[in-house]
C-alpha cells in the first residue's frame, strides 16, 4: 500500500504538471489573490485585534490608512496611521511630530502585521518578482512552490527579504509560506507559517499561522517546507487575528 499511496502520488503530481504547465508564476498568484478575496479587498475595510493592539485598513482603488492603536503605560493611547500621504502618530488625539528614521521603523511594523493579515493580497503589485519553482508535496498534497522578491524601488524597507508561497493546485490557497529575514545582528533569520483556522469575513479570506523558526544551520528559506516535514522546525508562537470585524470603506464614506 505503501508503494502504491507513493505511485498514484507520482501520476497525480504529473496529471498536475500537464493541467498547469501552462500557467506562469503571475497566473497562480493572481489566481490566488482571487480564491482570497480578489477586487474586494480594493474597496474594504475592516479592523482586526493582534495582541495587545487593534489595527484597522481602509481601501478605495489605490487610497489607503491602515493603523493600529493601542494603550502604553506613562506615554498614552497611541494611533499609528500610514497612508498614500505618508505616516502620521497620535498620542491621545494630538499629532505628535516624529522623526524621519524612527517614522520609518513605526511604518514598517504597522505596514508588517497588515501585509501578513491579508495574503496574498499585494503580491501582484508591480515592485514583486515572482518565480515558479515548480510542484511539491507537503504531507501529500501538491502545492506549486513560489519564490517572491521585490525590487528595491517601491519594496519597501526590507526589500531584500525573500519569501516562498507554497499554493495548494486545487484551491489555489496559500496553506504555508516562509520567509527570511536580517536580524538585528545582521545574521539572516529565517520563519516557516503554517495557516490553520480559516474564515471568510466580509468575502475576504483570513487565516491563522503556526510560526516556526528553524534551528538547523546552512539552510535557506526555499528548504523549510522539508524541514517542516521532518520535524526539524520549531514552534516560536501562534499568529492569531482575533475580534475581525467588516466596516465601511473609504468608497462608501466619500
Amino acid at each position: 500500500m505503501k508503494y502504491l499511496s507513493a505511485l498514484f502520488l507520482i501520476l497525480f503530481l504529473s496529471s498536475c504538471q500537464t493541467n498547469n504547465k501552462k500557467l506562469t508564476a503571475t497566473d497562480i498568484i493572481n489566481k490566488s489573490i482571487t480564491v482570497a478575496g480578489g477586487d474586494k479587498f480594493d474597496t474594504s475595510a475592516y479592523s482586526f485585534q493582534f495582541r495587545d493592539k487593534m489595527y484597522r485598513a481602509d481601501r478605495n482603488k489605490g487610497l489607503f490608512s491602515i493603523s493600529r492603536e493601542f494603550l502604553k503605560d506613562s506615554v498614552g493611547f497611541i494611533e499609528d496611521y500610514v497612508t498614500n500621504n505618508g505616516f502620521e502618530r497620535f498620542i491621545d488625539k494630538k499629532m505628535v511630530s516624529v522623526a524621519d528614521t524612527t517614522a520609518n521603523k513605526l511604518s514598517a511594523s504597522v505596514n508588517s502585521v497588515h501585509y501578513f493579515s491579508v495574503l496574498p493580497y499585494g503580491l501582484n503589485s508591480e515592485a514583486v518578482k515572482k518565480e515558479l519553482l515548480g510542484i511539491v508535496s507537503i504531507k501529500d498534497v501538491p502545492y506549486h512552490k513560489i519564490k517572491v522578491t521585490f525590487n528595491e524601488e517601491g519594496g519597501g524597507e526590507d526589500f531584500e527579504d525573500e519569501f516562498i508561497y507554497w499554493i495548494n493546485i486545487e484551491t489555489f490557497k496559500v496553506d504555508y509560506l516562509a520567509y527570511s529575514y536580517k536580524e538585528v545582528d545582521g545574521s539572516l533569520g529565517l520563519r516557516f507559517r503554517e495557516a490553520y483556522n480559516e474564515r471568510y469575513v466580509g468575502d475576504l479570506r483570513f487565516v491563522d499561522y503556526n510560526n516556526y523558526k528553524s534551528e538547523t544551520e546552512g539552510v535557506s528559506v526555499e528548504d523549510l517546507d522539508d524541514l517542516f516535514q521532518k520535524d526539524l522546525l520549531k514552534l516560536l508562537s501562534k499568529i492569531k487575528l482575533e475580534n475581525i470585524t467588516m466596516g465601511s470603506s473609504l468608497e462608501e464614506n466619500q
